[in-house]
């Protein structure tokens, strides 16, 4: 934040919250960022894998990608660091009252499920757009709704019980460390 007239002080970032109807991946950005710049956590979009086929040049000599490809199937969204746990996950919005399972790709899946077994915390953050509400739902409950649902998609009503709600703030925008700390203790 500016304030006063510019200042900053040292654990204090400008962020622009003008834009109120930014998705779900801008304000994980925001709120990582701002773990980064106060020192809580290191956590990090992934780049993906593309290969860069085509390039043309405009008249400035700026080089314009034209077309590219997935080198290889990209893992998830989001790792990194938090007091000593390494954290992995995938973020999804959804417009409907359900999530498809057809929007996680089988890879993804069983990349947050090794990331489980060697002691990471895997998880999924799903925005549920329409009813404005985020969820983090761990692995193990992600595996649990597979091995033994036959739905093709998880409904609201199974995040409301098996999902921790993520409540927006202003900062950070999207506290999941505060939801990761209840879990925690809960394991204790």
């Amino acid at each position: 934040m500016k304030y006063p007239v510019g200042s900053k002080t040292k654990n204090s970032c400008y962020i622009e919250y003008s834009n109120r109807g930014m998705g779900l991946e801008d304000d994980l950005n925001i709120t990582n960022e701002q773990y980064r710049i106060n020192d809580i956590a290191f956590i990090y979009k992934k780049p993906t894998p593309v290969t860069i086929s085509k390039v043309e040049f405009n008249n400035k000599k700026e080089p314009i990608i034209k077309e590219g490809f997935y080198k290889k199937p990209s893992t998830t969204d989001y790792n990194g660091l938090y007091n000593g746990l390494y954290i992995d996950f995938e973020a999804k919005e959804t417009k409907s009252k359900s999530f498809p399972l057809s929007n996680i790709h089988q890879h993804q899946i069983k990349h947050l499920q090794n990331i489980s077994k060697h002691k990471g915390f895997s998880f999924l953050i799903i925005k549920f757009v329409t009813e404005n509400k985020i969820f983090l739902l761990e692995e193990k409950k992600l595996t649990s709704f597979i091995d033994n649902e036959k739905r093709k998609s998880i409904p609201l009503e199974y995040f409301m019980n098996e999902g921790y709600l993520i409540k927006e703030k202003f900062s950070p925008r999207i506290d999941y460390l505060e939801i990761i700390n209840k879990i925690i203790l809960k394991e204790k």
